[in-house]
């Protein structure tokens, strides 16, 4: 078994490096758009169809067909023009110049401009959206202080006009709170939205200056918190992406019907400026969170993208060379809510860490060729030299997996020998059967190696990300699947300030060495910064990293044409179904 998981380790590498992990199936032509429908399980109801709030898988395969960026991946996994026909730069002082495409309409026949983009990163980043994801934009000059900015009185929706003010800050440096805990504003302090590091020089030219060197910043435009809303619709009616009434996309695809916990219906978008190399007329996204009906509809043929296959089949599956097991650059972990007892110390962390046997849950639960995760950046990532992996030998493990004797004793040190008056506490997961079997198996392992007991609470996933982000947990079932090619994009969530963390763990240091890593013009200083960063996220585990992802994945062969990335996205916009 040891060789196997160094073989898919070494399969992850190759395509995530190389090729930047893109599956792309055949481009051959098949029938015309007419009569084009796909059935796609995305398996659960999206918490958010708003580009400036979206966190999740759902939501991303659903708003990147839908809206288009500055830049979107090709069949290539190459970054090439889309909205933006071109640019200059990177200048000395790290400005873009993009030229927009003259040809753009949103789905209701608006002309999409520059303005919509300007109105849309300022929007991402107000306190008043208060975007989990708004810390994506922190690398445009000023980002960050307006993400932080303290908002005028009775302003609760974002508007180009509003006022905001730096936050008043003690001796220490440290913000200064009100009665009611929130940031207190400097009203001798104005910062003006002008100051954001995004503007439209005109309808179809955008100028964006960031804070520092940032190299990865033309992939990041594809991200979905850099995808543009309209600014008239969205100004009209704040409540635009909770149903179809108001809503309009940019995309090749626009959304026609949703009935919620069911399916979302989009159709091509006639006003889509590159609507000839669209050929599906038509994507159902299904809802459908149990397995084994998922996989009985694929079977029958009323599904073409399963998603969520059931792993007790997968040998099956093999055998009848139905499976596909797609890269995919993400770590399964848990959570641990340190603002809560015991979990606010880190020795019972650590022990909880310990005491679970990785190896089993990939063997006999997940069996998807998924690696054991002992560290929270997982494999496939270049370091400062492209020819190195950021994950190397050196720091491929920060602990032992079922580390059994370690754990025992560190649950002693803090207070707990032999699990001692240690307080049941639940394990929180989102519905599906893996997770549940996961959550039986570490239960389990925690009672049997512990003493330890716990209780199991699943939850559908929209209130699931309620709870995680509103810290209405103990212990929780995460995952975190790479926005872009760097370990920057799993180790900036734990920044205090980044919404994303769902631990309420916060670190000084950390803090620094992330913030150190932004601004560092030196490739290698930076890796260093980030490598620094993950050490103290080991060190002091707030989350217990379970294994590094794959996708397994059901397909209709007569699919052809779409993009599955290692990236999480699923991108259908040069798809088509062979009808021959």
């Amino acid at each position: 078994m040891k060789k196997k998981g160094l073989d898919m380790k070494k399969l992850l590498v190759f395509v995530l490096f190389v090729s930047l992990s893109l599956a792309c199936v055949s481009c051959n032509k098949g029938a015309q758009t007419q009569g084009q429908i796909l059935k796609y399980n995305m398996t659960q109801e999206p918490q958010f169809l708003d580009p400036g709030k979206a966190t999740g898988i759902p939501e991303f395969t659903v708003l990147l067909n839908l809206f288009d960026g500055l830049t979107r991946y090709d069949q290539n996994h190459e970054i090439k023009p889309s909205i933006a026909e071109k640019w200059e730069g990177p200048s000395q002082d790290h400005i873009y110049t993009f030229h927009l495409r003259k040809d753009m309409k949103w789905s209701n026949g608006d002309p999409v401009t520059a303005h919509d983009f300007e109105y849309s990163w300022k929007r991402a980043l107000s306190p008043e959206l208060a975007s989990e994801y708004a810390y994506q934009l922190y690398y445009l000059k000023k980002g960050k202080d307006l993400n932080s900015a303290v908002p005028a009185e009775n302003q609760s929706e974002f508007s180009m006009e509003n006022k905001y003010y730096y936050p008043k800050l003690d001796e220490n440096g440290e913000v200064l709170l009100d009665a009611d805990g929130h940031p207190t504003a400097n009203t001798e302090l104005p910062l003006s939205l002008d100051d954001l590091g995004v503007k439209a020089l005109d309808d179809y030219t955008l100028e964006v200056q960031l804070e520092a060197e940032t190299p990865f910043f033309l992939s990041l435009l594809t991200f979905t918190t850099y995808l543009p809303v309209n600014a008239k619709v969205v100004s009209a009616h704040p409540d635009w992406a909770k149903s179809t009434e108001n809503f309009v996309s940019n995309g090749p695809f626009k959304i026609t019907e949703w009935k919620h916990a069911e399916k979302i219906i989009v159709q091509k978008n006639e006003n889509y400026w590159d609507k000839d190399a669209v050929n599906l007329s038509e994507i159902q996204f299904l809802m459908i969170d149990n397995q084994t009906t998922e996989l009985a509809m694929w079977e029958s043929g009323a599904l073409d993208f399963a998603t969520n296959p059931p792993p007790i089949e997968f040998e099956r599956l093999k055998k009848e060379n139905k499976l596909q097991i797609q890269p995919y650059l993400g770590t399964y972990y848990y959570a641990f809510n340190t603002s809560k007892k015991p979990f606010d110390n880190p020795l019972v962390r650590k022990a909880l860490t310990l005491a679970i046997n990785r190896q089993a849950l990939v063997d006999n639960i997940t069996k998807g060729g998924q690696l054991p995760a002992m560290a929270f950046v997982p494999f496939g990532i270049p370091d400062a030299l492209s020819d190195k992996e950021f994950r190397t030998s050196e720091t491929e493990a920060f602990f032992l997996d079922n580390n059994i004797e370690e754990a025992k004793a560190l649950l002693a040190d803090a207070g707990y020998p032999e699990g001692a008056n240690f307080p049941e506490f639940e394990i929180l997961y989102n519905t599906n059967e893996t997770h549940q079997s996961i959550a039986q198996a570490i239960q389990q392992m925690w009672k049997e190696n512990l003493g330890i007991q716990t209780r199991l609470i699943n939850q559908e996933w929209k209130v699931y990300l309620d709870n995680r982000s509103s810290l209405e947990f103990d212990v929780c079932r995460a995952g975190w699947i790479g926005d872009y090619m760097d370990p920057s994009t799993f180790l900036d969530m734990f920044y205090s300030k980044s919404g994303t963390s769902d631990t309420g763990w916060t670190n000084k240091k950390y803090d620094q060495l992330i913030e150190q890593s932004r601004f560092a013009e030196d490739s290698f200083l930076r890796m260093r910064y980030l490598h620094e960063a993950e050490a103290i996220l080991m060190d002091e585990m707030p989350i217990a990293p379970i294994y590094f992802y794959t996708r397994p994945v059901l397909v209709n062969p007569k699919l052809l044409n779409y993009i599955a990335s290692a990236l999480g996205y699923t991108d259908f916009k040069w798809a088509e179904m062979d009808t021959k």
